[in-house]
């Protein structure tokens, strides 16, 4: 089964059917990175002291809890289209969440202080509409966090990226969720999705300011951080 971005159902479903072991997979397939990006976005955030917070795409709710953890009295809303992703997000014990689409969300204009989305972007239909609708939901002057993947820019660093996603990560991930065909599509949407100056520019194009990437991990992930114009 090959998924792309322009195939929203299937995203959903192939993150419906891995739902209860999609926290482990992410953390074998990182070497356990996925905590530190988590920690590193999350300290990113302290200079905005955000009250609340939307997480799109928020799945089994790593970011929108390590949110919540960080600031006291945040209160912090996740919005996933996978009701069985939202229940493992419920059972974690996050209080709000909602079922909604990232391309229309269920919220009135500048609603939040802050909106967050983390490995999400990448899989909606549309990129540009994804960031529009964020920008939608956000008060004037309100920030915009997006955590995803990114390649390299070292060429060697890159070919071995490339090497591991495309011939290593699908096996392992088949063989942790049963699904040979669960990560066959991350590859592919990594080399399609923008990073550097490029996403900060989509950003830019989408009603933000202040774009900035900030790569980690050699550049296998990007933190893009923005404001509402």
């Amino acid at each position: 089964m090959e998924i792309s971005k322009e195939h929203p159902d299937s995203v959903r479903g192939l993150f419906a059917s891995i739902a209860g072991r999609y926290q482990t997979v992410n953390h074998v397939l990182s070497g356990g990175l996925d905590w530190y990006w988590r920690a590193v976005a999350v300290r990113l955030m302290r200079p905005w002291n955000p009250g609340l917070v939307l997480d799109v795409a928020t799945g089994s709710g790593d970011l929108a809890s390590a949110i919540g953890k960080h600031f006291q009295g945040c209160r912090v809303v996740g919005a996933d289209f996978c009701r069985p992703m939202l229940e493992v997000a419920r059972r974690r014990g996050l209080p709000e969440l909602v079922e909604a689409d990232g391309l229309k969300l269920p919220f009135p204009d500048g609603t939040f202080h802050a909106v967050t989305v983390a490995f999400g972007l990448r899989n909606m239909a549309s990129w540009e509409g994804g960031l529009k609708e964020m920008a939608r939901v956000l008060k004037p002057g309100g920030h915009l966090l997006v955590l995803d993947f990114s390649l390299p820019t070292l060429p060697v660093i890159r070919s071995l990226y490339r090497f591991y996603l495309h011939r290593i990560l699908p096996i392992v991930a088949g063989i942790a969720t049963g699904r040979m065909d669960a990560y066959e599509y991350l590859g592919g949407s990594i080399e399609k999705f923008p990073s550097g100056e490029t996403m900060s520019s989509l950003i830019r194009n989408c009603g933000f300011t202040e774009a900035t990437a900030k790569p980690l991990s050699l550049g296998t992930v990007s933190i893009y951080t923005a404001t509402r114009a």
